[in-house]
């Protein structure tokens, strides 16, 4: 029976690693996929998907208010039957993109995989994420560590100098080497000004 997935976790967890892993083991048994990406996010180049470690695959760049349901239909009528949707960067989806998406698992009896951040770095909740944790059938957290030997469960945004900062845009593309993962303890520490973290992703080109 097909389910929506919900695959969470801090940053520099390996999301799109396992994306792409599950893709290829998709397209390995002849089945076809396709992998949705926000087209905010062109790190890569618009509709391409890419690891830290160098994987990458085409997807199809999706725009913010776009229907997702309506996107897949239209893929299925001009290239055939789809055995499994993928989405990178969940977090960054609306509601109605959630439902839609819920839509496809419902109706069109397709499964589909999202990948993404379950928190920014205010601690709070994204759009998508808050309504895949709501709805999805299925919740996975993939697990990293933070720099305490603790498993890292937030993510936090430091300046150059290493200190915490609390406010700014949810979304800032481009500046990966800023987010640090870190478990809850830490992230309280870091957010009072008790000390500070060096960003030391700084040399990784790319992000989940």
């Amino acid at each position: 029976m097909a389910k929506l997935y919900f695959y969470y976790s801090a940053m520099n967890a390996g999301k799109t690693t396992t994306l792409l892993q599950s893709a290829h083991n998709y397209r390995e048994r002849g089945m076809r996929v396709a992998i949705l990406t926000p087209r905010l996010d062109h790190r890569a180049g618009s509709g391409t998907v890419a690891s830290r470690i160098g994987l990458r695959a085409d997807g199809i760049a999706f725009e913010h208010d776009q229907d997702l349901e309506a996107l897949i239909r239209a893929d299925i009528a001009a290239h055939g039957a789809l055995h499994c949707v993928l989405v990178d960067e969940a977090q960054f989806m609306t509601r109605s993109q959630v439902w839609q998406l819920s839509e496809i698992v419902d109706q069109l009896r397709i499964p589909v995989l999202c990948y993404g951040l379950r928190t920014d770095f205010r601690g709070e909740l994204f759009e998508g994420s808050q309504y895949l944790l709501a709805w999805a059938d299925e919740l996975t957290e993939i697990k990293t560590i933070c720099h305490s030997g603790k498993k890292a469960t937030m993510t936090v945004r430091v300046d150059e100098a290493g200190r915490a900062v609390h406010d700014g845009p949810q979304v800032e593309i481009g500046g990966n080497e800023s987010y640090i993962s870190v478990s809850r303890a830490e992230y309280k520490k870091v957010m009072r000004g008790e000390g500070t973290i060096e960003p030391l992703q700084r040399s990784l080109a790319l992000s989940d």
